[in-house]
């Protein structure tokens, strides 16, 4: 396999990132004068996709550093690619969820999901590690 398919679903996650910002970057800072003022003053549809924003900032900067690993190391195989693919197809529901409908249990499941594709990358590369 080739080690910079790794790259496909990173860089994917990057884009998502930016799509999110974009959405929620519309609002107006003279807005913000207090701490806790943009989820007073924020609809659903505002609040929404700025807490999601923040959220691509926590286990995807895992999924990155991962992704680099995984490469410089060339370890990347079909496994690993797959598990990234699944990272990013259930980050892109989780983002939809939580921009539009926001249901918190289906949002929370489609997190899970996401976020155990990271712990088994990040279980088996530590693994490989240590057999080494």
């Amino acid at each position: 396999m080739e080690q910079t398919a790794i790259f496909g679903p990173m860089f994917a996650t990057i884009l998502l990132t930016f799509a999110v910002f974009l959405s929620s970057a519309n609002v107006d800072p003279q807005d913000l004068t207090a701490p806790g003022a943009l989820a007073a003053l924020s609809p659903p549809a505002v609040s929404n996709p700025a807490d999601n924003f923040r959220n691509l900032f926590e286990i995807p900067v895992l999924f990155y550093a991962l992704a680099l690993y995984l490469y410089l190391t060339g370890q990347v195989d079909a496994g690993y690619v797959i598990a990234a693919w699944i990272f990013f197809a259930f980050r892109v529901l989780h983002s939809a969820v939580h921009c539009t409908i926001n249901v918190v249990m289906l949002r929370f499941y489609l997190y899970l999901v996401s976020t155990l594709a990271v712990w088994y990358m990040a279980g088996r590369a530590a693994l490989s590690l240590l057999g080494s």
